[in-house]
């Protein structure tokens, strides 16, 4: 809760007490955790649920809380405070910094962050590179060695479907999305759209912040924000459906486990494997805009009253390099995170310091993209998560987008008629779907085996190539 008030509602002058009493808050919860009682009280447990079958309640609990145990008992409570008390600071720094485009005032704070990241990371252990130990810290079980083989696997795919598509570029023209939209039209629009969804206002909320987010408190209060641009729909727009698929993960776990440990969502990447589904294939698609379409033009009539649907459609999934990832298309969305794991990995090994990061962001920018961001707010300093010590985080978000593909797949695979449902407004049966295959099991199940019991595969590229060169080939007529 503090965290959410930090980034939605504290005055800039509570920064420093703030990170004192975050940092004071993480050491206790972490030294009652490590405490002596936590292994016999597991031990107790297991004695009296044996041969309880593995995936009921109590084993998943038992199994959950020893992984949890074992990647907390080798940290000193003095380095967690530390790293709190930092990161609250980092993410105050960073607000101004970015506001100002002055990496300068940022690196401070960050070289602190990533200081005590790295130690953390040597107190874990890893088996072959320090950046393991970040990783696992987010997505349980995956490797630098997994996270190159994935990329290696569809990285020269889109860059050649995204030069396809740049010869092609005059069949998508998204300058109708670019007027003046009224901040409060937009929200009570995009409100709307993620109540039929099946976000659930009684147990959730919207506000605003700099970096859009989703926190989850318990199953009752789950909380989203997103920003507003007054001349151009899509980041409040998208950035909401984004978020609400976080959220209507967390308000999906099953009652019976909520408030014990296996309680939130399994990992990062399932994570955002909901938010992209919810953003991309079902917000992105043609069947939900031919629903929402006239809803939109009814909301704006003078900037949209003669759009048609085709053209609306291609707007929104216009393919264009762009500086800010949470506003990237879906082709070049996991060029950006590809981007971004380069350089934590030469971070992690120190073969990057802190202060030649808007100079090495820009050249692999250039690498990737054929251009190089103008300012480092639009560069380095436009994502939160480095701010916030979440070093390791942003592999995730491309394992997502592979995930979202091969879970929706599975969705109506099982139930053919989705993607009309969508077509009339109709989101229950997707929904449904996911909660009983994904939301309500919460930590019960790793990501590898909760992919491999829902789809029978373990994370591929496939599903989410096979999706991009179909959709994106009938955009553009490749």
């Amino acid at each position: 809760l503090l965290d959410w008030d930090q980034q939605v509602n504290m005055p800039q002058g509570g920064a420093e007490a703030r990170a004192a009493a975050m940092g004071t808050l993480s050491r206790i919860g972490h030294e009652l955790f490590i405490s002596e009682k936590t292994p016999r009280l597991l031990d107790a447990a297991a004695a009296e649920i044996a041969g309880a079958p593995y995936e009921s309640d109590e084993a998943s609990m038992i199994r959950v809380v020893r992984q949890d145990y074992q990647e907390k008992i080798c940290l000193p409570a003095e380095l967690v405070e530390q790293m709190t008390q930092a990161r609250a600071l980092a993410h105050h720094a960073w607000v101004k910094a970015r506001a100002n485009n002055d990496f300068a005032a940022f690196a401070p704070f960050l070289e602190r962050n990533l200081e005590l990241i790295m130690r953390a990371a040597e107190y874990r252990g890893y088996a072959d590179h320090p950046y393991d130990a970040l990783l696992d810290t987010y997505e349980r079980g995956m490797t630098v060695r997994r996270v190159q083989e994935i990329f290696d696997g569809h990285r020269d795919q889109l860059v050649a479907l995204i030069a396809a598509i740049r010869k092609n570029a005059d069949r998508a023209d998204d300058t109708l999305l670019k007027q003046h939209f009224p901040i409060d039209k937009q929200r009570e629009f995009a409100l709307d759209v993620i109540r039929h969804f099946g976000f659930d206002f009684n147990r959730g909320r919207q506000d605003v912040s700099a970096h859009p987010f989703a926190i989850r408190f318990s199953r009752g209060d789950t909380r989203i924000t997103t920003r507003f641009n007054p001349n151009d729909l899509r980041p409040a727009l998208f950035g909401m459906m984004h978020e609400a698929g976080h959220a209507m993960y967390e308000q999906g776990i099953a009652p019976e486990i909520d408030g014990t440990m296996l309680g939130w969502g399994t990992s990062l990447g399932v994570h955002e494997s909901q938010s992209r589904l919810w953003e991309n294939l079902v917000g992105r698609s043609k069947g939900f805009w031919s629903w929402a379409l006239p809803k939109l033009q009814a909301v704006f009539p003078a900037q949209l009253g003669g759009v048609d649907l085709e053209t609306f459609y291609r707007a929104i999934n216009k393919v264009q390099v762009g500086y800010i990832r949470v506003e990237a298309d879906e082709a070049t969305y996991n060029l950006h995170i590809m981007l971004r794991f380069e350089l934590e990995l030469s971070m992690a090994t120190g073969a990057i310091k802190v202060a030649d990061l808007p100079r090495e962001w820009n050249e692999r920018f250039e690498a990737y993209f054929g251009v190089q961001p103008p300012t480092d707010t639009l560069g380095v300093l436009q994502d939160v998560h480095w701010s916030s010590g979440l070093i390791g985080y942003f592999p995730t978000y491309a394992l997502g987008n592979l995930l979202s593909t091969q879970y929706y797949t599975a969705a109506c695979r099982e139930h053919p008629a989705i993607p009309d449902e969508i077509a009339s407004g109709q989101f229950d049966s997707l929904r449904a779907w996911m909660t009983d295959n994904i939301y309500r099991h919460g930590r019960k199940f790793t990501s590898d085996e909760l992919t491999m019991r829902v789809t029978g595969d373990c994370i591929q590229c496939g599903d989410f190539m096979t999706y991009l060169e179909t959709k994106y080939g009938e955009i553009y007529d490749l």
